[in-house]
């Protein structure tokens, strides 16, 4: 089906039928675009954080009651 062919029909539509129109296509975007994303590689986040508080480990105040 031409695109044009595909927008006359999707101009037919009721409002609340374009909406899911809508809805489906940016669903199908976001997955073309996290399957076209290339594969993660080992270490690539090697130095990205660049600070820790030394303390980073330490039981928090905020939940002693549940120790």
């Amino acid at each position: 089906m031409e695109s044009s062919e595909l927008l006359a029909l999707i101009e037919k539509l009721p409002p609340d039928s374009k909406k899911e129109v809508e809805d489906l296509v940016e669903t199908l975007a976001i997955k073309s675009r996290k399957e076209a994303r290339a594969p993660r590689e080992f270490g690539s986040l090697k130095d990205f954080i660049t600070y820790m508080a030394d303390d980073f480990d330490a039981p928090l105040e905020d939940f002693k009651d549940y120790r």
